[in-house]
Formats: structure tokens, sequence, C-alpha cells
């Protein structure tokens, strides 16, 4: 009754924002039928490193990641500056 652990990304998603979410599914292997199975998700935003993702991710972050999109999204989550118009 051998017990094996495999994780693979099942899922890269890109965002309106250009910010990609990645899906890792952790199925749990007994006797050649999987028993259970477990997903952690993550996000990385335009900019972000991406050397230590897998290769899919690098080269997706590689072509949509441009400097104007890391621009723009910059400036999409730049805070806003509180205004005084308390007359």
């Amino acid at each position: 009754m051998a017990l094996i652990e495999k994780q693979i990304i099942d899922k890269i998603e890109l965002t309106e924002v250009n910010t990609i979410q990645i899906r890792t599914a952790t199925s749990i292997i007994k006797n050649g039928a999987e028993i259970a199975k477990t997903y952690h998700r993550h996000s990385l935003s335009p900019g972000d490193d991406v050397s230590n993702e897998d290769a899919r991710v690098q080269a997706i972050a590689n072509v949509i990641w441009t400097q104007e999109v890391i621009n723009n999204y910059k400036e999409l989550i730049k805070p806003i500056e509180p205004t005084n118009n308390l007359e």
C-alpha cells in the first residue's frame, strides 16, 4: 500500500489587469487510485519576480508583462490622494 503525493500546476489564468493566477493541485495516490486532492492558489502581479516560478508561468509573464503593462498596473494600484473638500 504505497502512498504517493503528486503536485502539478493544473491551472494558469490571466486576469483583466494582467495578474497571473496559479493553481497547484496536490493528489494523494494509493495503489494507483487518487484518494485525496487539495488545491493551493497564488497570484503574481505585473512586475513581480517570477524566477522561482514554473517555466510556463515565466514564459507567460515574459510575454505579457511589457513595461507598458507594468506601468499601467502600478498606476491602477496607486493610492488615491485624499482631497480636502470640507467646505
